[in-house]
């Protein structure tokens, strides 16, 4: 997983205000590993939409 290449290609910039705790936490978690806060968010956010597709509309809905 460490191996994976995320932020590639055409980056676009998002602005959000999060609780302190979660940003402490990240800022925490890159210092530990050497992996940049921008590619522990885009790793989380990755991994959101991967197990919520019914938000985005594109897991087949039950019958």
């Amino acid at each position: 997983m460490k191996s994976q290449q995320h932020n590639q290609g055409e980056l676009k910039e998002l602005k959000v205000k999060i609780e302190r705790d979660i940003v402490d936490t990240l800022e925490r978690m890159s210092a530990n590993t050497g992996i940049t806060l921008d590619e522990l968010v885009v790793i989380a956010l990755k991994r959101f939409r991967a197990s919520h597709g019914d938000y985005d509309g594109t897991t087949p809905k039950a019958e």
